[in-house]
């Protein structure tokens, strides 16, 4: 990864704050944006004109990591919170695609990797926002990778079950919950950041120059074994 051009969306906390981590320690060059501007250019995607101010002008890879989890009843759930969910998810991921797109074409070798959840796939009670979100995310996916694919550009995403950042600090704030989450999940933890950012450094770097449309199902076994 040394020398490329990596832009990270959501790059202050959590997922995004791994990868760049890894990134960073491979020799890339970062551009790391956040809603918070911790550390990172100061950037709302769920603004209607976001300022992706300071983009590279060759842009090798891209990482859309924002994300909401808000888990409710579907009759407790309004438009508004449904409005929400994609505004975050999955429009602002149609944002800092369109951004970057120009950035992507004048790469040799351009990847983008966004994040699903396993709940697409699964069917989970409390899940139909988020899941609504991230099922148009993979469908995104899928889409572009067929429609980019002409220009050398692969786009991917990750499908994580419950992975222990600031976002899921409810679901994991005691060691009943955590020991709880742990059990449901066959390999017997709930994931960790560097899981998923190990996955990214594998979908944005040469090893994977032959995949792209791909949902990677990073979830300690939860989609496939019972």
């Amino acid at each position: 990864m040394t020398g490329k051009n990596i832009v990270v969306i959501g790059g202050s906390t959590g997922i995004g704050k791994s990868v760049a981590q890894e990134l960073r320690s491979l020799g890339a060059n970062l551009f790391l944006y956040s809603k918070s501007g911790d550390g990172t250019t100061a950037l709302d995607v769920t603004e209607d004109n976001p300022s992706f101010e300071g983009l590279p002008e060759v842009i090798d890879g891209l990482v859309y990591c924002p994300g909401t989890i808000k888990l409710k009843p579907f009759h407790r759930l309004s438009i508004e919170d449904f409005q929400s969910d994609m505004d975050v998810n999955f429009f602002g991921a149609v944002k800092a695609l369109q951004a970057c797109l120009r950035g992507l074409k004048k790469s040799d070798s351009g990847s983008v990797v966004l994040f699903s959840t396993v709940a697409v796939q699964m069917g989970m009670g409390f899940h139909a926002g988020i899941a609504s979100a991230k099922g148009a995310v993979e469908g995104l996916t899928r889409s572009l990778a067929a429609e980019w694919a002409p220009q050398k550009i692969r786009v991917n995403a990750i499908a994580p079950s419950l992975t222990d950042t600031p976002l899921a600090s409810q679901l994991l704030s005691t060691p009943e919950k955590k020991e709880a989450s742990d059990k449901r999940h066959p390999l017997g933890r709930v994931g960790t950041p560097e899981d998923m950012s190990k996955a990214s450094i594998y979908l944005l770097s040469e090893d994977s120059s032959w995949m792209t449309g791909q949902i990677l199902h990073i979830d300690g076994g939860m989609s496939v074994v019972r």
